[in-house]
């Protein structure tokens, strides 16, 4: 039997889109035409005046276990990047000024944690796990970690997990001020939607404008910190611990890496 493709979706209820990553054969890794789906998803929802309110979420029991890395980062890779005219969703390039509610639940490594960081609210399950490990594989966090860790939990928080790569659980998260609400599992989705109802009772042109004024404190950090990614892909995607990190996560095995 052919294994079906990941996809991302877009639902809507009401006043609510609900866009959904489902590629759970690979615990939701995303291939690169999983990130455009949810660019584009994103981008329709933000230019659909109906649509006040998006909730992303993932299907099955985990968020993510990151990206397909060889497909994005490899000699074959064919990811080329979010068009500039269409939702970032890590919130590099072109943002909405709507309000997202993201859900996390079970394995949300690397991508999964930046995601819902560049999202407004984050309702985890009690399951949830986090962990950004792309330094285990020679390469560094290129969708905003490096500067949302800081602006969420401080200099040392941010420092501890970044240089550790370590797991945290939900509780942790929720200390840290990367998620807002911890509940069963199984009630997350629910909450989320529950949350974005209530969101939808408010005028949305009065939300959006605070979104973006609040934005607005954070943006000129923000985009000297963006300016610093290609760098940051310069630095590391040159090296021989590149190399290594890329053929480890191939083979299934702990990187040895040698600092240069």
């Amino acid at each position: 039997m052919t294994q079906q493709p990941g996809k991302v979706t877009m639902a809507t209820d009401g006043h609510i889109a609900v866009i959904t990553v489902d590629n759970q054969a690979k615990r939701n890794a995303y291939s690169p035409d999983m990130m455009d789906q949810l660019a584009t998803h994103l981008t329709t929802f933000d230019e659909d005046d109906g649509l006040w309110v998006a909730v992303l979420c993932s299907a099955g029991e985990h968020t993510t276990g990151g990206l397909d890395m060889p497909k994005f980062f490899g000699p074959d890779a064919t990811w080329k990047g979010v068009p500039e005219d269409k939702v970032d969703p890590f919130g590099l390039g072109r943002r909405t000024d709507k309000p997202v509610v993201a859900v996390v639940q079970g394995i949300t490594f690397t991508v999964g944690i930046e995601i819902a960081l560049a999202a407004d609210i984050v309702v985890a399950a009690d399951t949830a796990r986090f962990a950004q490990i792309e330094s285990r594989r020679g390469i560094a966090p290129l969708g905003g970690a490096h500067f949302r860790y800081l602006a969420r939990t401080g200099w040392g928080n941010a420092m501890y997990h970044l240089m550790l790569c370590d797991e945290f659980d939900a509780e942790r998260a929720l200390e840290l001020g990367f998620v807002q609400e911890v509940v069963p599992y199984g009630r997350h989705i629910d909450r989320a939607l529950e949350l974005a109802r209530a969101i939808c009772k408010n005028a949305p042109l009065g939300l959006r404008a605070t979104k973006r004024a609040a934005r607005s404190y954070l943006e000129a950090a923000e985009r000297a910190a963006i300016a610093e990614i290609p760098a940051i892909r310069a630095q590391v995607f040159a090296s021989e611990d590149f190399k290594e990190g890329i053929q480890s996560f191939v083979e299934r095995r702990e990187a040895n890496f040698q600092g240069r």
